[in-house]
């Protein structure tokens, strides 16, 4: 990867895209520019609209484009919502010449990702656990080391075809070619997780608009992923039944005025709320509270109990990492920290220079996750591209067999 090279990371969630420019500088990245729009067209993070999505993503890039002075051609796709499957396997062969060489690691992958996969599933990510030579397991990185037989131990992550199929189709549509599709968690993961968290066990969770995604970490991989069917939308539109307000002034009161804490600081405080062509409201800042404290309190649940029946409570010995816009709301770790008995932080985006109000916001954690990704991937093409040509691979023969049933 050269220096001065741009990667583009875009971040399709159910409420917003965001487009995020980087630059790599001197064995950094720098974020140069990021342009959003509305999200129109999807649903739990899931395509059910493709010419809307097309459009919000179109729309997205072009304000990047306008942000940074560059022309954006391709990027690093962001993807989550509840059709993400992972599974474990391993695969195992001889060691050749009696000394684990990279190709002895790639032939080990490849007969762990040589599994019965549905048709309606696609591979992701095949993330290596660990590796066993001779027995001896627990080893990352068996390069040089002497044996016979080496195993490799994965966490293999599958989509929904038609959900992957369908992302690709929008973003081409609007004009730029995917360079790979990253699960969001995994993102997340390297511009908000620290290596000695990811060591020891965490679990990171990044509550978007239309559902919560849990990702644990554990021995420095990503060992477990899952998706909660709550967001920060469901908080939205709970102000908005509780008040009586259309959506989008329920999101700024949300944002503006919302805290998860029940007597906490200013609740007393009067606030405004306004509905178009009528007067303004005003009402006692609780009001807001009480709606929201009690979802959050749901949600928190839901993810303890997600935990603890997959087996990830006991495995996080540093708690939680909480990222997205819900996590920026006054009292929200407080509360998180009270329901789940755990040491919970805020994730924002770290390992990288450039726009502070980008790197402060844990509402771009992924957008800028892909960056960092993109970088890693580029540097060092690892099996995820393979498998992305796969991908595409299907895509285009899908489309060629589209057109000549249309001829």
């Amino acid at each position: 990867m050269s220096n001065g090279q741009f990667i583009v990371g875009l971040d399709v969630g159910t409420t917003k895209i965001c487009v995020i420019v980087g630059q790599y500088l001197n064995e950094r990245m720098d974020v140069v520019a990021v342009g959003s729009a509305p999200s129109m067209g999807l649903r739990k993070g899931i395509v059910v609209n493709i010419e809307s999505t097309m459009e919000s993503i179109r729309n997205a890039t072009k304000d990047a484009e306008r942000a940074s002075g560059i022309e954006i051609n391709s990027v690093y796709v962001g993807i989550a919502g509840g059709h993400i499957k992972g599974f474990a396997s391993y695969g195992a062969v001889g060691i050749k010449g009696g000394e684990v060489s990279s190709d002895d690691i790639e032939r080990a992958l490849d007969a762990a990702k040589a599994v019965y996969v549905p048709l309606d599933r696609e591979v992701l990510h095949v993330i290596p656990l660990e590796y066993v030579v001779d027995g001896e397991e627990g080893i990352m990185n068996p390069v040089g080391m002497s044996g016979v037989r080496l195993e490799s131990r994965v966490q293999i992550v599958t989509g929904s075809v038609s959900a992957v199929q369908n992302l690709i189709r929008c973003c081409e549509r609007a004009n730029v070619q995917v360079n790979d599709i990253v699960l969001e968690p995994l993102a997340s993961s390297l511009s908000t997780l620290t290596d000695d968290e990811k060591a020891q066990g965490v679990v990171l969770v990044d509550v978007g608009g239309g559902t919560t995604d849990i990702a644990l970490y554990k021995n420095g991989v990503l060992t477990h992923t899952s998706v909660i069917a709550v967001g920060g939308n469901h908080i939205t539109n709970d102000i908005a039944i509780g008040l009586r307000l259309p959506v989008h002034e329920a999101e700024r009161v949300k944002m503006e005025y919302g805290t998860a804490i029940m007597n906490g600081t200013g609740s007393d405080k009067e606030i405004q709320i306004m509905v178009a062509g009528r007067d303004a409201r005003t009402i006692p800042r609780h009001y807001v509270t009480e709606i929201i404290a009690p979802r959050c309190e749901e949600l928190f649940d839901l993810i303890k109990n997600e935990l603890v029946s997959c087996g990830a409570y006991d495995e996080a010995s540093y708690g939680l990492v909480i990222t997205g816009g819900a996590s920026q709301m006054e009292g929200f770790s407080t509360l998180a920290e009270a329901v789940l008995g755990l040491p919970v932080r805020i994730g924002r985006p770290a390992n990288i220079d450039g726009l502070k109000n980008i790197i402060d916001d844990p509402r771009y954690a992924t957008g800028v996750g892909l960056l960092l990704y993109g970088a890693e991937h580029e540097l060092s093409p690892i099996v995820y591209g393979d498998i992305f040509s796969n991908i595409l691979k299907k895509m285009k023969g899908w489309v060629k067999g589209f057109l000549k049933i249309r001829s």
